[in-house]
Parts: C-alpha cells; sequence; structure tokens
C-alpha cells in the first residue's frame, strides 16, 4: 500500500469512527443523574429539568421597591424548588407526623382554621399560623408575631426546634437539629435534591434556611379585584373604575385617617387603617405596637409584645369566606368582629405596649362606625384576595 492509498485509508477510518461517534451520542446520551429518589417521591409533581417558575412570577408595575426583603438570598427555581420540599415533608418532625405545611395550608392562604395548630406529642401552637401570603413584600424585616426572628431565614427553622411543634428541641431527651441534619441525609430524595441544588449533598441548616425562605416569598397574590382597579389609576386615593360604590367607599374610609376629639372620639374622616396596614401591599407598618389584644391561647397572663402581622390580603378565600380565625389568639372569628375590635379600644392594665395610634388624645379610640361603614369596609377587604394562590401547583404538597 502506497502512503497516499494509507493516508486516504486512514481519513476513511477516521471519517467512520467520527460517524460511529455522532451516532452514539445522538441515541445515547451521557449518562446524566437520573433523579431516581426523587422521580419515586413525587413522581411528577418535581422534575430537575423542568422546574417551575419561581424566580421570575411577574409584580405589579405599583409596588413600593423597598417593600422586598429579599436581600442577598435571591430566589431561583432550584432553590425555591427544594424549599417546597422541606416546607411539606413530615421528616421534619420527630415523629413524622407534622410539616410547615401542617399548619400553615394553601386552602386557607397559608393559615390555619384551628385557633392552635397540632404539634408532636399532643403539642399545639403558642399562637395562631400567620398567613405567609406576600411575605416577600414587607418593609418589616423581621418575623413571628413577636419579631423574635431577625430574618425570614431565621424563623423557617425555628418551628422545627419548637419542643411543641416540630420537635427537634434537644430538649427532655428530645433529638436535636443536628440529629434532623442526619436523618435527612439518609433520605434518597435529599440526597439527589441538595447535589442538584447545591453541586453536594451536604445538609446544613444554612441551606435549608436558604430555601425554605426562598420558597415562602415566592407565594405572592396579586390576582385580586383591588390589583386590577389599582392597575388602572394612579394612586388608591382615586375611585376604582372596576369598584362598586360601596367597596370605593370602603377603599375610602381604609386609607383615610380619623379625625377625633379631646376624648377620642371621632369627629371625621376615615378609619385609618392604613396608618398601620399600608396599601398596596398591606403590610404591617414596623414601628407598630401591640394592636390592644393582649391575650393567650392558653394559660394566664398577657402578651404583650405582639407587634407584626401578615398582609391583609387573602383574609377571605375565594368563597368569601375567612380563612380561619384572625388575631394571635384566633379570637377574631371574622371581619365585623375585627373591624368591631378597632371601632372600641380600651386601654387595659398592664398593656405598656399599645400602639398610640390607637389611643388619641390618650384616650383609646372610639370611631363610632355607622353600620354602612362597617359594611362598606367588609367589601373592600374582600376586594383584597385573589384566586391562583389556592391552587397553583408550585406551591401545593409535592407529596400528594
Amino acid at each position: 500500500m502506497t502512503k497516499t492509498q494509507i493516508s486516504i485509508a486512514g481519513v476513511f477510518l477516521a471519517l467512520i469512527a467520527a460517524v460511529s461517534c455522532s451516532k452514539t451520542d445522538n441515541t445515547t446520551p451521557t449518562p446524566v443523574d437520573t433523579y431516581a429518589s426523587i422521580k419515586a417521591a413525587f413522581g411528577t409533581n418535581i422534575d430537575p429539568n423542568s422546574l417551575a417558575n419561581y424566580a421570575n412570577q411577574g409584580k405589579p408595575a405599583y409596588l413600593v421597591p423597598n417593600k422586598d426583603n429579599t436581600g442577598a438570598n435571591a430566589i431561583s427555581n432550584a432553590k425555591a424548588t427544594l424549599g417546597r420540599v422541606l416546607f411539606y415533608d413530615k421528616n421534619l418532625s420527630i415523629d413524622n407526623t407534622v410539616s410547615c405545611g401542617s399548619c400553615h395550608k394553601q386552602e386557607f392562604a397559608f393559615s390555619d382554621t384551628a385557633i392552635a395548630s397540632a404539634g408532636v406529642a399532643g403539642g399545639v401552637t403558642g399562637r395562631h399560623s400567620m398567613r405567609l401570603i406576600n411575605a416577600r413584600f414587607a418593609v418589616e424585616q423581621k418575623f413571628f408575631w413577636d419579631e423574635r426572628a431577625a430574618s425570614l431565614e431565621q424563623q423557617t427553622t425555628k418551628p422545627i426546634q419548637d419542643h411543641a411543634e416540630m420537635g427537634f428541641s434537644g430538649q427532655s431527651g428530645r433529638p436535636s437539629l443536628a440529629n434532623l441534619l442526619t436523618k435527612l441525609q439518609g433520605i434518597g430524595y435529599y440526597t439527589e435534591l441538595f447535589k442538584f441544588v447545591y453541586g453536594d449533598a451536604s445538609i446544613t441548616e444554612a441551606r435549608m434556611q436558604e430555601c425554605m425562605a426562598q420558597f415562602v416569598r415566592s407565594i405572592q397574590s396579586f390576582d385580586s379585584k383591588y390589583d386590577a382597579g389599582r392597575a388602572q389609576v394612579a394612586n388608591d386615593g382615586q375611585p376604582f373604575p372596576n369598584f362598586t360604590a360601596q367597596e370605593n367607599t370602603g377603599k375610602q374610609l381604609f386609607i383615610t385617617p380619623p379625625v377625633f376629639d379631646a376624648t377620642g372620639n371621632r369627629t371625621g374622616g376615615g378609619v385609618g387603617c392604613n396608618g398601620c396596614h399600608n396599601a398596596p401591599e398591606f403590610d404591617i407598618d414596623p414601628n407598630t405596637k401591640n394592636n390592644g389584644i393582649i391575650g393567650k391561647i392558653s394559660g394566664t397572663g398577657i402578651d404583650i409584645t405582639v407587634t407584626r402581622a401578615p398582609s391583609l390580603r387573602d383574609l377571605v378565600n375565594t368563597a368569601g369566606r375567612e380563612n380561619g380565625p384572625m388575631m394571635h389568639t384566633g379570637n377574631i372569628p371574622n371581619l365585623q368582629t375585627a373591624i368591631g375590635h378597632y371601632g372600641i379600644i380600651n386601654i387595659a392594665p398592664g398593656n405598656t405596649n399599645l400602639d398610640p395610634r390607637l389611643t388619641p388624645n390618650g384616650q383609646g379610640q372610639r370611631l363610632n362606625y355607622a353600620a354602612q361603614e362597617v359594611n362598606a369596609l367588609i367589601a373592600f377587604l374582600r376586594t383584597l384576595s385573589g384566586t391562583n394562590v389556592y391552587t397553583d401547583k408550585k406551591w401545593g404538597n409535592p407529596f400528594l
């Protein structure tokens, strides 16, 4: 064989090899993680190769830009997905009976219809479970009713370590959070999920906090009647074209400050709800003190440290029924009772933390509602509820 023939033969063989490799690559891709444990646990509810959209959800242009407590923990689809699994996983309780989603139910705007939610071994929550709607869009960055968590990240693992709630307290013979981390390390879908999200299978509290906070911040509700109206006007003070006359009246009462006389009796203006619950997010002003409800779910004494509140969005569901009782005590069953509470504020002995906005001229306020004002306020508050938050699968339980 001549040199030329050898050269041609070499080229021919090289071409055959290239075609062969190309054909093999097309029919048999380079092996990747098949996520067998994820598929076994969640079926089609979670597909690492096709994640739900958590990171790039739309939001209204009229939101106040600085009302976003995301900070450095920007939402990603992968981490929020892992956060969703952690949120709904009963393995995060000592007896595998309770998850975060047990107390914060999607069908009730991530709250609970029970006054005190059930924990492990007969335990119950010390306060009513707070709705989690639009937690991201609040100027208040502290969490829990008494603001004891400096961030949502810190908040996410505290119920897990609560002796009565999820039980990993490390007290009275109970396992600690370190035991939980070891427990999760032995579950196949967590090995795969953490490796998928972080590049390795190490499970830490910081990683759990990061992902769970992202999932909670992703829960948003901006498809209400209020939002449809607000998008058509320049500010909340203008009549909304899609509102009834009663709803617009209720809105004006809500946002307009009241006028009081020297004895705390309202003589004009609105009722000033917006002073603490700021539109358009309806989140709580971080400078508020308590609202005069100082009881406890159980036990004796008073609880004057409650100064936070969830957004007023989605107080009622799509059927118009309240998403469970209101306030940290759960003693307010409906909107009419909630409005009535603010109508007459009594300064209770020992309540040294009552918000001064409720005590004009040093007197407990008397709003002196007319019946039609109460009805208008109720009508307006009902416009703050959306629909998608109750049904969107990306916020639902992936184990079902």
